[in-house]
Order: structure tokens, then sequence, then C-alpha cells
């Protein structure tokens, strides 16, 4: 109730405010009041002249610094005051108008109904229409990219996702983030989890979602559950094939010591090892390796293996690798 009572506005009689302010400017000035009132000159003068209503607690503020008691003859209205009297002239306004207070729903339907036959649907939104992409020709690059997804990625409705390690994948980030922005001409977003150790790159286009599906033959949801495998326009080309599988072995495969010993002597080599859930995927990549005269070979534990030393140096000679974790535990 006291909030209510000093935000109230105090009504003079018409040119009485004016007078009342002209005597106390008189007094102590416009900065003393302005002061006095807590409020701006602007504001002093505007009630000067009338323009709006005093506040009741600047008039106690005023009247206290005076030593007097409040003015008489005048009145006390709520702070809003004014919204009744100008909804009703607004309500009256309508219904001299329309005869009504709000539309005929039945009315409104109707009319949206024939400006979205004859017009609206053929108008094109900015918010409702996808941004462009760059929409690239087959090729090496773009094989590569389609390992990368096929190893690491994930699409959605709207997004493509690339998720690597923080730790070593560093530099491979980047590189990924310059093949999409080379292939595609669009912005990649980076999230960094810490707590999973992980740099998510995010591509959110709906048409490069529709690029993938339609013209690449990659897959929305879930990888494994739909035992995903390398697309035909791939497999068909040799070149293409060596840069998906180098994608794929970059993203989902490993560079890895094997240690044993014979005899009192101890062996240790390098192998490399490509890890998919997918079947087709797996053995599709054993195809390919062993078309390029590599001795490959299927475990039972979602492998793909190359064993032997001449054959991870074989790998190496005809794949290569664009992720330096590779390449360092090879070289190393």
């Amino acid at each position: 109730m006291a909030e209510s009572f000093i935000y109230k506005r105090v009504v003079f009689s018409k040119g009485q405010q004016k007078c009342f302010l002209d005597r106390v400017i008189k007094k102590f000035s416009f900065d003393r009041v302005s002061l006095i009132c807590s409020c701006s000159q602007r504001t002093i003068r505007d009630w000067r002249r009338e323009k709006f209503l005093m506040d009741l607690s600047a008039l106690n503020k005023i009247c206290k610094a005076l030593k007097t008691h409040l003015p008489a003859n005048i009145e006390l209205r709520d702070r809003y005051w004014y919204t009744i009297k100008g909804c009703s002239a607004g309500g009256n306004a309508v219904w001299k108008k329309y005869g009504r207070i709000g539309n005929d729903p039945e009315y409104r339907k109707r009319q949206w109904r024939k400006w979205w036959e004859s017009e609206g649907q053929y108008h094109t939104s900015i918010i409702n229409t996808p941004l462009s992409i760059k929409k690239p020709q087959k090729s090496q690059d773009l094989a590569e990219f389609v390992g990368i997804v096929l190893g690491d990625g994930g699409i959605s409705n709207y997004q493509l996702t690339v998720t690597l390690c923080s730790k070593d994948e560093e530099a491979y980030s980047e590189f990924v983030i310059k093949l999409v922005k080379k292939l595609f001409d669009v912005p990649v977003a980076v999230l960094r989890r810490e707590k999973c150790s992980t740099i998510d790159l995010i591509i959110s286009r709906v048409n490069l979602v529709r690029f993938c599906v339609k013209r690449l033959g990659l897959k929305k949801g879930n990888k494994i559950k739909q035992q995903v495998d390398i697309p035909n326009w791939i497999k068909r080309n040799k070149k293409f094939s060596i840069a998906c599988v180098r994608g794929l072995v970059d993203t989902d495969g490993s560079i890895f010591r094997h240690s044993y010993r014979v005899g009192g002597k101890m062996y240790s080599y390098k192998k490399i090892s490509f890890t998919s859930r997918s079947e087709p995927l797996r053995k599709s990549v054993f195809v390919i390796l062993r078309s390029l005269g590599l001795n490959a070979r299927l475990t039972q534990s979602y492998d793909v293996r190359i064993d032997s030393i001449r054959d991870v140096k074989k790998y190496f000679k005809i794949f290569n690798s664009h992720n330096q974790k590779h390449l360092i535990r090879y070289k190393k």
C-alpha cells in the first residue's frame, strides 16, 4: 500500500501546477529543485509547463523543503490512470468503425486462406529459406570427406558434426575445417568439451545435409544401426577409394606397437587397425586394401588389421595420412 501511495500522481487545477512550481523555482532554482525531487531538470520543466502530472513523492519532498503543507484542492490518481481512458477511447473507435470489438474468427480464417492461396504461398521467407552451399564435383577431396564422416561424423536433419579427440587431434581438426571450407564454402563451428576431451566440428546447413544424403550417399542417424557402407561412386574409382579409406583410418583407425618375446628375444613392430561395428563398412575397407596388394585381415573384434612391417610401410606409401597423430606414431 505504501508503494502505491508513493507512485500516485497529483492533479492541480488548470494552471495551478505551473504557478506552484514558479514559486518553488524562484526560491530554490532549477538545480536545487531537481536535487530535492531526485529527478532531472527536464522533468521539472515538463511539470512546470503541465505536460505531465507531478509525482506525489516529489511534491512531498518540495513541501518538506519549504516546511509547509501540501497544497489545497489537489486530487490523487493512480500511476497509470490514463490507460483506462485510452482503452475506452480505442474501444469506442473500433466499435464505431467495425461494429464489434475484435474480429470474427471465422471471417479472419477465410480471409487468411484467401490471401494464402492467392499470394502468401508464393512468398519466399528469408527465415525459412536454407542457406546456400557450394556443391563440389566428385573428387578425391570429397571422397576423403566421406571417409571422415563415415568414421567420426554424424548427420542430423539440420547439422553435420565431426567429433575428434582434443588431446592429440588438434592439428587434424584444422585439416578437417580447411577441407570442409574448401569443398562447401561454409563456416565450421568448433565446440570443445573439456570433460570429454573432444572437439566437435559442427556445420549447420540444411542444404549440406541434403547434399550428403542425396548426392554422396551418406545416411542420417545411427550409422551402426543402419550398417553404413562406402558409397558405390567411391568404390568404383581407385583414387576415390584410396582417399576415402585414408579418411576412415585417420578417424577410426589406430597405429599401435605390438611387442612379444621369442626365445628370450624381444620383438616389437607397428600395426594398423581400423575398427567399425558396421560390417559392410569393414568388408569394403578390407576389399580395397586387398585390391591394392596389402595383406589385410578381418578379426573377430570388429577390426581390419594390417600386421606386417612391409604392409604397414606400403599402406603409408599408397594411402599416407593427414592425421599428425598417426604420422608421429608411425615414424616414432
